[in-house]
């Protein structure tokens, strides 16, 4: 049996590193995409030691960004997009314009084509999914209106760069790339015609051909791949059903390479997107999600294989300045527009801190500017070094945010609507300074913070019993509802001091804080308890270790959603099991309000 075994060394060594390096990245609470990274370049030529097959990589790099492009097309949601398509659209389309042309400054700056200097703007202008889904989850902020902003921003993003990988190669020759391609349906319409349809008409025989693949996708793949998927689960077997998922995903994405002349990762991202319309789709996405991982993440070792670290001791200035693209100039970029769109100061700063980085689009189109002779090396060695640094920083840009956000958001209180029989004469309201905003009138009353999925309930039941309550929240949308609704309400941020004031802290009797960002609540707590030292402090938790936090910043309970789902089980089976009566009312009792079962909005 031979011993030479380049192939299964290359996925050895590959791995073996990225799993130590990745736990070590995720101790430090660093995404594990920036431990990948660094064993990547450990196994590469530009670094001492042992060295991976650099023919092998890229291949296996391949099957990666084909995976990769089936989970982002597995997980579109074009109802997501059109729910913030008012923002999200305008916006990513201005921001990667902007950084795009700050990223083509500074690549003229350094005497690139002017191809290769648009495809490093380009490649700086786009954020990571992964990195960006897993800040957001962190947070908890997935379900939030901020967090939907944010995530349909990126898929604006991920749909550009799916453009710029179809045109890109078609548009080679205007970069004066080496490597330029001929594209042959055009190539064959010169010879018959004796026509030269130039650039233009290369771009035009691309974009047909992927009209065409794009329609074939809608109108059969459509039908086609989720009836293949449903009689594939109707054989009960686990492991036919994940082949099949990886099989459309790799024969769709070969099948449109050869037929039709489209990227692998164009043709991935449709069959995941087909796919994903299918009521099999969750199940797709969990079958394939391990394979997925695994090539992802030699995906990213090699990506690391191709970063020479001398750059950072030869061109600091020009690393400097990436980074500075990356985490300063598009987070600036979106928080200014976020803001002109008349969205909240808080909004913004999370999209602006969710977009300040950058990571696979980047590293696909850094490849593939390389490939075509458009972006010489030395680009694609800025583009990782600023891939690797952005992501470190990334943590610490959400960390800022948090800390200036209570100090850059206004109050505003909002006084309840009135009742439809007090509107017979209508009045014009004046309209007070905002200095001169006065605090509510209530007293002995409950402070609400957040009237999410959690506070929605909280507030119906306070409402139902009469108890005088006030609502702090951020979202313009649910302040109008309350209003609507004759709830008293300010609007800001309740780990702002101010905010608290407004809601008569000192007067009130108890503080309900019902976010699910740890870290505000934190805030929110110390506050309430150092202005009102006698107040009742309930708060909502997630893990033990934000009991035990939030019990030390102020609260006097800490209600923990995991523990009261199993104490309710737990209680219900005593009721069967050992005849004991129900806790309190007992789950059959109707205590919350149908109303309040269905709230208008997620956190």
């Amino acid at each position: 049996m031979p011993h030479d075994t380049p192939l299964i060394s290359t996925i050895v060594g590959g791995l073996v590193l990225a799993f130590i390096f990745g736990a070590i990245a995720n101790r430090l609470k660093l995404p594990p995409l920036v431990g990948y990274l660094l064993a990547g370049i450990l196994v590469g030529p530009h670094t001492p030691g042992y060295v991976a097959d650099q023919n092998l990589a890229p291949e296996l790099a391949e099957i990666g960004v084909i995976l990769l492009m089936f989970g982002v097309g597995l997980h579109f949601s074009l109802k997501d997009l059109l729910s913030v398509r008012g923002i999200a659209v305008p916006g990513a389309i201005v921001q990667i314009g902007f950084a795009t042309l700050l990223g083509w400054g500074l690549g003229w700056l350094m005497g690139w084509p002017t191809g290769g200097s648009l495809v490093f703007g380009l490649a700086l202008s786009v954020a990571s999914t992964v990195v960006l889904l897993k800040a957001l989850q962190e947070r908890r902020l997935v379900e939030t209106e901020r967090g939907k902003i944010a995530v349909g921003w990126l898929i604006v993003e991920d749909l550009a760069m799916v453009l710029a990988l179809v045109l890109i190669p078609a548009a080679a020759s205007i970069g004066g790339g080496e490597h330029a391609t001929v594209e042959p349906l055009s190539a064959g319409l010169n010879r018959l015609l004796g026509l030269d349809l130039g650039i233009g008409g290369i771009i035009g025989m691309t974009l047909v051909k992927v009209a065409l693949f794009v329609a074939l996708m809608l109108i059969f793949g459509r039908k086609l791949i989720p009836w293949t998927m449903h009689r594939i689960a109707h054989t009960g077997s686990r492991e036919l059903f994940r082949l099949g998922v990886l099989a459309i995903a790799l024969g769709v994405a070969f099948g449109a390479s050869k037929m039709f002349g489209v990227s692998l990762a164009l043709g991935a991202f449709f069959a995941g997107m087909v796919l994903a319309e299918s009521e099999l789709s969750h199940r797709a996405a969990q079958e394939s999600l391990p394979l997925r991982d695994a090539f992802a993440v030699l995906f990213f070792v090699s990506v690391g294989m191709l970063f020479d670290p001398n750059i950072l001791i030869e061109k600091p200035l020009p690393v400097l300045a990436t980074v500075f693209i990356i985490v300063i100039g598009k987070s600036v970029a979106a928080l200014l527009i976020v803001l002109l769109f008349r969205k909240s100061v808080g909004t913004a700063l999370t999209i602006s801190a969710s977009l300040g980085q950058i990571g696979e689009f980047s590293f696909i189109l850094a490849a593939l500017g390389v490939d075509l002779g458009l972006l010489p090396e030395e680009g694609r060695d800025l583009i990782l070094a600023g891939a690797i640094i952005s992501i470190i920083l990334n943590p610490a840009l959400f960390y800022l945010c948090d800390r200036i956000k209570p100090l850059l958001e206004r109050p505003k209180r909002e006084e309840p609507a009135a009742e439809e029989s007090q509107e017979s004469a209508p009045v014009e309201p004046i309209q007070p300074e905002e200095d001169d905003i006065q605090p509510t009138s209530l007293s002995g009353h409950v402070i609400l913070v957040g009237h999410g999925r959690v506070g929605s309930i909280v507030g119906q039941n306070l409402k139902s019993s009469g108890t005088p309550f006030l609502v702090i929240e951020d979202s313009e949308k649910r302040i109008e509802e309350l209003s609507a609704q004759g709830v008293e309400t300010v609007l800001g941020n309740a780990a702002a001091r101010e905010v608290l004031d407004l809601a008569n802290l000192n007067g009130a009797r108890s503080l309900v804080i019902a976010i699910p960002n740890a870290f505000e609540a934190c805030h929110v707590a110390e506050l309430g308890r150092t202005v009102n030292p006698s107040i009742l402090i309930v708060a909502r938790a997630h893990s033990d270790a934000e009991v035990e936090e939030l019990k030390q910043y102020g609260a006097d309970t800490v209600i923990m959603g995991e523990r009261e789902i199993a104490m309710g089980m737990v209680d219900r089976l005593a009721q069967v099991h050992h005849d004991r009566p129900a806790y309190e009312d007992g789950p059959e009792t109707d205590t919350i309000p149908p109303a309040a079962t269905e709230p208008p909005e997620k956190e």
